[in-house]
């Protein structure tokens, strides 16, 4: 499968699980397209000989003259990259992000010269496990790809997004960026902090040889929690007005399931409760 790329240089500013996958899914369906990687040289040395990328380069300078640029570093990084974008672009250039928190980024994007224009990114796809080694081709198919435009946002610009994601098979969903980082605080970060907390409890309480007696409950509650902690340092420090008021209803609840465990009360109407929104998860 092939297409007409409509951006013909695309810089990918972080090669890691997304960002190679994003590589090996644009080599796939735009061949024709220079992929230039910017990461530490044995990430892209290894990306290279995998295919995945046409340019290599630890230097944001191999983005000059790119046309399309994503952003795949963790959050912070990624800020830092988009404040220097400005004086390293040489022509215009659609700027697109994969974070999991959007409002810092489109703040950050203000400040970017007229002839480069951001637009936020999300694909709900990906791994416990991070880094180029765990990417692959088919990451993005069939999965939500959130598009965070504002009110300045051109619609050709947009448009020319949708079509892009589309292409590689993922399913482009426009979004307020103030709604998703609510949402993704409860359906994302609150379920990564949750798994990471509850993982350091179990392990620090039975340890490796209690570890060994636990059954799949265990591994498929904290699967997430194997997930890179500098990802997620990022996400909660760019969240954290969302991220607190939803610990906040989950440590509310967790107080009440145990009051009523003291007192002998059925929990029944919790698990109940679960169990219905448990069926709405796509």
């Amino acid at each position: 499968m092939s297409a007409d790329p409509d951006f013909r240089r695309i810089g990918i500013v972080g090669v890691g699980l997304v960002g190679g996958s994003l590589a090996f899914a644009v080599r796939r369906v735009f061949p024709e397209a220079a992929v230039i990687g910017i990461d530490r040289d044995d990430v892209t040395l290894v990306a290279r000989q995998s295919g995945a990328l046409t340019v290599g380069s630890a230097e944001l300078s191999a983005l000059a003259d790119a046309d399309l640029i994503v952003l795949a570093a963790p959050v912070k990084q990624n800020l830092a990259v988009l404040s220097r974008l400005g004086d390293i672009v040489r022509g215009p250039a659609l700027i697109t992000d994969v974070g999991s928190t959007k409002r810092t980024t489109l703040e950050a994007s203000r400040n970017l010269p007229p002839a480069l224009t951001f637009i936020g990114g999300h694909p709900l796809a990906g791994s416990a496990h991070g880094g180029f080694e765990a990417s692959r081709v088919d990451l993005f198919e069939r999965r939500p790809w959130l598009l965070t435009p504002d009110a300045a946002t051109p619609p050709a610009a947009q448009e020319r997004l949708v079509k892009f994601v589309r292409a590689l098979g993922a399913t482009p969903v426009v979004v307020d960026p103030v709604v998703h980082d609510h949402v993704l605080a409860y359906t994302s970060h609150l379920p990564q902090l949750t798994a990471s907390a509850l993982m350091h409890v179990v392990g620090e309480s039975v340890g490796e040889a209690g570890l060994r007696l636990s059954g799949s409950g265990l591994a498929d509650t904290t699967r997430v929690a194997a997930s890179p902690a500098p990802i997620w340092t990022d996400i909660c420090a760019t969240n954290a007005d969302e991220v607190l008021p939803a610990l906040d209803r989950l440590i509310t609840t967790l107080q009440t399931l145990r009051g009523q465990l003291a007192r002998d009360e059925s929990i029944a109407p919790l698990f109940e409760s679960a169990q219905r929104w448990r069926a709405r998860v796509r």
